[in-house]
């Protein structure tokens, strides 16, 4: 939709904010005119767009804090971005607010091996986490496939996952601390180096909490020895199904594999064309299973892995022989997504999670939806714990067509939801997903998930617009407090 033109009013409101921001910040770190706005206008999920208001680049946590503080005196509202790979809209911009953008803090402030954590800013990248310490022996589990780009304070905000996560988590299970400033200036640490913190689980809650309750300025991670030894399984079948089959086989053995990722036909061969990988081009569908551990653990455990894949009928099995070609397997899937690019004019990254018992049923069904919308779909996920990544190829420059996708994958996500699982399994909800909250939550659930909101942000400037798709204000939503020493539901048992 066309945004109506500025009137003067607003665009001298616009220059006074600008003004007073480059009096904080300095004038190089605030941006207003189009050319470099335009750099800001939407994240890896691009079907959607929208230009920024102004955009902000603090140094460090003081001027964050000074930002924020400013915004709040002045009913500013404020967008917090990373590095803009996310895939849900998350970081979409407001016409009518500040992007704060955190790349200019991206420092590695300490890596303390004894306490096995690491201190960083939250523009470092995911990869150069461990790229750091990589001579030492270590590294940092989560690996989105954006890892070389993605930056670990983005991974906090959606909680980001990884090709590892199935043994090794996702972000919120190898976090340790954060610094955050809140929406009024106010620098707050939640937990650190320790292992575990008494009282309520906040680190838990601003984990995946998409820049809605403040802006995360300081990240501590936990790090993990490389494993002694790692090897991965490529594995080919003649159909989807027996690729899932697979995986259940796998997982009901009680293996857990450090990834178990799934990939289809279409994807396979859009990687190989792309990178030489070296993936089996008659497979309908493939599986790569990393298994990491002691030598003897890891040989048994191959051994094991193969006997399951023969007997749900794999086409094909190697297993590699070499670190470079362990990496090489890797590298087409994480490779997949740019790969795509080339099967289509544009594609759109779904991402729901369901229970691993109805792989088959829900795989079945989004080949069925392709064929009702008359979209292609390509297939590259996270088999091992349920995460599904179906890729709804579309040309956005035939009319209607965004519009069938969008409604296509609404339906993928409702689908999801049906079988037991969750709209979002590490993209986050963002714009993307906002609508379609109440296929899990009931009115009651999301207000009260607003009224947390409304404890760290009562104005409600933070990323405004995202996640809910009815934004109550706090006075609505009404708060917990004692009147004349009675509580307000007088019924309730007293102890």
């Amino acid at each position: 939709m066309q945004m109506p033109p500025p009137n003067q009013t607003t665009i001298d409101h616009c220059v006074e904010i600008a003004t007073d921001l480059s009096a904080l910040i300095g004038d190089a770190y605030v941006m207003a005119d189009d050319a470099s706005l335009k750099a800001f206008e939407s994240d890896g999920l691009s079907v959607y767009r929208q230009m920024p208001m102004l955009v902000a680049l603090p140094a460090n946590t003081a001027e964050v804090s000074q930002v924020l503080a400013y915004c709040a005196k002045h009913d500013v509202k404020v967008v917090p971005r990373g590095a803009g790979t996310g895939l849900s809209g998350g970081a979409l911009p407001l016409a009518d607010g500040v992007t704060l953008g955190l790349g200019r803090l991206n420092e590695i402030l300490e890596i303390d091996y004894a306490n096995r954590s690491a201190v960083v800013q939250p523009g470092v990248a995911n990869l150069t986490i461990s790229q750091a310490m990589d001579n030492a022996g270590f590294y940092y589990a989560p690996d989105p496939s954006s890892q070389i780009a993605c930056s670990i304070g983005g991974n906090v905000a959606e909680n980001s996952g990884g090709v590892h996560s199935l043994k090794y988590g996702l972000t919120t299970n190898n976090l340790l601390g954060v610094e955050m400033v809140l929406m009024d200036g106010e620098i707050i640490r939640v937990g650190g180096k320790q292992f575990d913190a008494d009282g309520y689980d906040l680190l838990g809650l601003i984990t995946g909490s998409e820049g809605m309750l403040g802006v995360i300025t300081e990240v501590t991670v936990r790090i993990l020895p490389k494993p002694l030894t790692a090897r991965a399984l490529l594995m080919g079948f003649a159909s989807n199904d027996a690729a899932g089959q697979c995986v259940a086989g796998i997982i009901a053995a009680g293996i857990i594999p450090a990834g178990l990722e799934l990939m289809d036909k279409p994807a396979i061969h859009a990687v190989e064309e792309f990178c030489h990988a070296g993936y089996p081009l008659e497979a309908a569908a493939i599986l790569i299973c990393e298994l990491d551990g002691p030598e003897v653990e890891v040989e048994e455990l191959v051994g094991r892995v193969s006997e399951i894949a023969a007997s749900c009928g794999a086409t094909s099995a190697r297993t590699s022989e070499s670190e470079a070609e362990r990496q090489r397997f890797w590298l087409g899937r994480k490779s997949a997504f740019s790969a795509a690019g080339a099967l289509a004019p544009d594609y759109y990254i779904m991402d729901g999670t369901i229970p691993r018992g109805r792989l088959s049923e829900v795989l079945n069904r989004i080949s069925e939806l392709s064929e009702e919308y008359g979209l292609a779909v390509t297939n590259i996920f996270h088999a091992g714990d349920g995460n599904l990544h179906p890729l709804i190829l579309f040309d956005s420059n035939v009319p209607g067509e965004l519009e069938r996708t969008e409604e296509m994958g609404s339906e993928i996500l409702k689908l999801c939801v049906a079988v037991g699982g969750v709209l979002s399994g590490e993209h986050g909800v963002g714009v993307e997903k906002r609508d379609l909250m109440g296929e899990m939550f009931s009115e009651t659930d999301l207000k009260q998930q607003q009224r947390v909101k409304c404890v760290f942000d009562s104005k409600q400037l933070l990323n405004p617009g995202k996640v809910f798709p009815t934004l109550h204000r706090c006075a609505e939503l009404g708060r917990m407090h004692v009147h004349g020493g009675e509580m307000p539901f007088p019924n309730l048992p007293r102890f």
